[in-house]
């Protein structure tokens, strides 16, 4: 009886490892999630969350809201909470809106995406064309890839991103000041089909914009 139970128990422990062995070569590595990912990518739809925290890791602040992509070129961040505020990418200019302090700021797009992540999500070019990529490898669920910035004066220094199963889940930008912002992705919908009029951005007479 004891034997029985032994066999039946090495016989689901092999079970569960093939499964898993499985799992993780569907899956594949960071690099091979983030190919993949990016292969095809036409429109996304996500919720996200976003925590800031300062260089001395003594200060946070969180932000919640829904992101919108339309490649190539255009994209739209709607915060929610914890102020409403905008930043869109209409495939030449870059508007940031605050509709609390009724103000706008505009800057062209090239400038300023250089060596952020949403260079490399709205753009359809080779992800090596602006970025050096190293396979960082699993952490807790999610297999890492680091990418550096070819460009050295962007804002950012370092990119993680984090994926399961082929979706991007986890984002984590440091940027020249060793200031951290990491995004949480969910409910994400690949390839939705968006209105173009989400990413086209005209302010209000009344605002007061400041060009960059």
């Amino acid at each position: 009886m004891q034997q029985s139970l032994f066999r039946r128990f090495l016989s689901g422990l092999w079970r569960v490892l093939v499964l898993c062995g499985w799992s993780a070569a569907a899956a594949g590595s960071g690099m091979q999630q983030l190919e993949q990912f990016l292969d095809g990518l036409q429109s996304l739809r996500a919720g996200f969350e976003q925590s800031v925290v300062s260089a001395d890791r003594t200060q946070q602040n969180q932000a919640r809201g829904v992101f919108y992509l339309l490649r190539p070129e255009r994209f739209r961040w709607d915060y929610v909470a914890p102020y409403e505020q905008q930043l869109i990418a209409d495939g030449r200019q870059v508007w940031a809106y605050d509709p609390e302090i009724e103000q706008v700021s505009v800057q062209f797009q090239g400038q300023a995406l250089r060596g952020t992540p949403a260079q490399l999500l709205a753009s359809d070019a080779p992800v090596a064309t602006h970025f050096d990529l190293t396979e960082v490898g699993p952490r807790g669920e999610l297999e890492w890839v680091e990418l550096i910035p070819k460009d050295d004066q962007g804002q950012f220094t370092r990119i993680l991103l984090g994926f399961v199963q082929d979706r991007l889940q986890r984002m984590e930008l440091t940027d020249r000041f060793g200031q951290l912002t990491r995004f949480r992705f969910y409910d994400m919908e690949r390839n939705p089909q968006l209105d173009p009029g989400l990413f086209v951005f005209d302010p209000p007479e009344s605002y007061e914009v400041f060009k960059h």
